[in-house]
């Protein structure tokens, strides 16, 4: 059965997912914006959706901008956003390294 790692959206981040305009597609997400909220196992991100609702107080439900990351034993998991709608792929944003060749190439073109 696969495995699945939380990452719950900090309360902080929460009004600025609700009102974001919810486009279809890819999401660039930060990880800093997130914090562990635990691994389960389930057979899809839908079933763990629906085992966390009926789990009650036991178990807090997946909210929209929570994190879904499949645990692999050979390779990066890859990511689901919960959104209003289900779910969409996602990605952690990684910040572009500045080097002196880029830096330079600019300061041609510019």
């Amino acid at each position: 059965m696969p495995r699945y790692r939380i990452h719950r959206l900090k309360d902080v981040q929460k009004e600025h997912f609700r009102w974001a305009a919810h486009t279809g597609g890819l999401a660039i997400v930060k990880p800093k914006d997130y914090e562990l909220g635990g691994e389960v196992e389930s057979q899809t991100p839908y079933s763990l959706w629906k085992e966390l609702q009926e789990a009650g107080a036991a178990e807090r439900p997946l909210s929209p901008g929570d994190l879904l990351e499949t645990v692999e034993t050979d390779s990066p998991g890859r990511l689901f956003i919960t959104k209003y709608i289900g779910f969409e792929p996602a990605q952690w944003f990684v910040a572009e390294v500045k080097t002196e060749t880029t830096q330079s190439e600019a300061a041609l073109q510019g």
